[in-house]
């Protein structure tokens, strides 16, 4: 019998016993439960536990914060239930079953477009930027653009074209590699998948809705004729014809002998996704779209054009995940604009409520900005959608204003550029009820995004809070039992890496931000390897995910060093240990190697925290915050061994 069967015991019971266990496994700190009925988890009494420091569910995934010693606890628990472990990969795949549709296309679309994030805000804000010198007519009695009448903006104008073109007009080359990249197959074969979708060959997305039917160029068969349709900046067809690869790829290795494979798989696999891509997926997606661009102008002009206006401002923005919404914007440039002010708005709400967590305002400022200038896309698929209820909000606020837009009649003189800009284009007389559309748009999705994600946050803290107690009620426990002399070299811990220092509240990760992992502070890094701040012996390595490291020093104290944010996902992709469990070393001893650019890939933030899980016989500690430290010479802890 192990150290933790009893409390496994208990535990295993807590949750439901055996048959509620779909899966199971553990990372640095918490054991993960994928649960067939999460209901029959009795939360309170688990948290109760001597054992546990608290307990959240997260993706459908039930965890419960052991702390340094959840590996033990982890395989006296699997020995006690009766069951086998399995990989973190298989509980987050058995804890979708917990998810609804719509979670888990949402989970879906932001583990594709995670990687792709930073070129989308990149692009974002090019564009928005091109908006303002190429489209805002505010020279020359409203006449001229800045790029009419200079010719220097104008050729920044036609350069900086060639980023925003690979960015949006590429994107379903893009979407296509990380498709491929999520689901294990060759990856090169989704990057051709993807260019055949955007070739030059074919007619561009965005001039299709201006081409008359007649004019657009087709690949004849003879029999039948395929219209030769690009499909630039969309993302539906792109997502459909790589999982369509995908699947076929899977197909033709399955069934191909292996002396063979390398032959039959791709060339099978590619020309089948490439075809059902222009043969299939794509026209429907076109017909759906065109249907779409119908409906809508009948909607806005007919009888009921004040209702059709809140429904068609509520859908917009989905609209832009599908990439149909090329199909309408000959029609609803108002409208456009109002979506984009809002779904900004939205990111704006959470600029609010995320304000100490400065990972995530590298996503949300950005964001923002580019929404505002009228382009949405890194607003919608790197914080509105990863979160939900932004999105929602923003739908809203869009179809409150496309309410009173269309009630007063207010109309555009043409095409131009959406979010603020976008009331230039807008006839002078319509201007004051366009300014108050604005208002609307802007104003009820910040309201509604600060009051729902002030009141989902503060439940999770109230769930952690809990665990917080737990915790503090068994670090007093073993304080009590730890009484040893303090070295001199525990004192003053060093910094672990070089970069900010900054508040476990701003870390942006739940169980280490409300303390319930106990104290202790985090680094924005700047290098690439994590020091031992003090002098102590390895207790704790993931030989999986290499990510963390747990120590013991000489007085007792237990800490724990965490490379990143959800890092555990990578499964140690871009990590090395440097260090062996059991041995001791001194403050400055290199413990890991980790590659920034992979965990930011990951669409992880590397924010590294140091966390003391046991007082021992420390003392107070005092952490100093909101410095610039250098790795192995700032002091960034120091203990009071006279307040034990």
């Amino acid at each position: 019998m192990g150290k933790y069967a009893e409390d496994a015991k208990e535990l295993l019971g807590l949750v439901g016993g055996k048959g509620n266990i779909a899966a199971v496994s553990h990372c640095m700190t918490r054991m993960r439960f994928a649960l067939n009925d999460p209901a029959k988890a009795d939360v309170k009494k688990i948290e109760a536990m001597k054992a546990v420091k608290g307990s959240f569910t997260q993706s459908g995934q039930f965890q419960v914060i052991i702390g340094n010693t959840v590996a033990d606890f982890y395989n006296d628990f699997i020995a006690v239930a009766g069951i086998e472990g399995v990989s973190k990969d298989a509980v987050k795949q058995a804890a979708k079953q917990n998810q609804n549709v719509l979670q888990r296309i949402v989970t879906a679309l932001a583990e594709i477009f995670a990687p792709l994030i930073p070129a989308i805000i990149t692009g974002g804000l090019i564009l928005g930027f091109r908006n303002c010198i190429d489209s805002l007519y505010l020279f020359e009695n409203g006449t001229k653009t800045l790029c009419d009448i200079s010719q220097f903006w104008a050729g920044i104008d036609s350069f900086l074209w060639l980023i925003g073109e690979a960015v949006f007009h590429m994107l379903p080359v893009g979407i296509c590699w990380s498709v491929t990249k999520k689901m294990g197959t060759t990856q090169m074969l989704g990057i051709v998948l993807g260019l055949t979708l955007v070739s030059g060959q074919l007619l561009n997305a965005y001039a299709v809705a201006g081409t008359a039917a007649e004019d657009i160029p087709v690949w004849n068969f003879g029999s039948f004729q395929v219209n030769m349709i690009g499909y630039q900046a969309q993302v539906i067809p792109a997502i459909l014809a790589a999982f369509t690869l995908v699947y076929l790829e899977r197909f033709f290795r399955k069934i191909t002998p292996q002396v063979v494979s390398m032959i039959v798989v791709p060339f099978c696999s590619l020309l089948l996704a490439v075809i059902a891509a222009h043969f299939i997926l794509g026209p429907v997606g076109w017909k759906i779209g065109s249907v779409i661009s119908s409906v809508v102008y009948a909607g806005i002009t007919g009888s009921f054009k004040v209702i059709f206006g809140a429904v068609f401002g509520f859908v917009y923005a989905p609209l832009v995940i599908t990439g149909l919404h090329h199909m309408s914007n000959a029609i609803d440039l108002q409208l456009i604009a109002l979506s984009n002010i809002a779904q900004g708005s939205a990111v704006l709400g959470m600029i609010a409520l995320q304000r100490k967590d400065a990972e995530a305002q590298e996503v949300n400022v950005p964001a923002c900005i580019s929404c505002y200038l009228g382009v949405t896309e890194p607003a919608i698929f790197g914080v509105n959608l990863k979160f939900a209820y932004p999105f929602i909000c923003g739908m809203i606020g869009s179809a409150c204003a496309a309410v009173v837009c269309v009630a007063t009649g207010t109309t555009a003189n043409a095409i131009g550029v959406g979010g603020l800009p976008g009331i230039l284009s807008i006839q002078p007389k319509y201007m004051a009820s366009f300014a108050i559309c604005m208002a609307i748009a802007a104003g009820v999705p910040f309201i509604l995004t600060f009051m729902v994600g002030k009141k989902k946050l503060a439940g999770t803290a109230q769930t952690q809070a809990a665990g917080s107690i737990s915790a503090e009620n068994g670090k007093a426990d073993s304080s009590n039992a730890r009484k040893s002399n303090v070295q001199a070299d525990v004192k003053e811990w060093k910094a672990f890496l070089s970069g900010r220092v900054i508040p476990l509240k701003e870390v942006g990760d739940g169980v280490f931000s409300e303390g319930v992992m106990g104290e202790g502070l985090a680094i924005l890094p700047e290098n690439n390897i994590l020091y031992a701040p003090v002098a102590g012996m390895i207790s704790v390595l993931m030989e999986e995910s290499r990510h963390a490291c747990g120590m013991r020093l000489e007085n007792g104290m237990e800490i724990l060093l965490h490379v990143g944010v959800d890092t555990v996902d990578m499964k140690g992709d871009g990590f090395e240990y440097l260090v062996k469990e059991g041995e001791n070393v001194a403050a400055g001893t290199p413990l890991i190697r980790f590659d920034r650019d992979k965990i930011k890939a990951a669409g992880h933030p590397d924010t590294t925290v140091c966390v003391i899980t046991e007082q021992g016989n420390g003392g107070k500690a005092s952490f100093h915050t909101g410095i610039d430290a250098m790795a192995g010479k700032t002091t960034v802890i120091t203990l009071d061994p006279s307040s034990v």
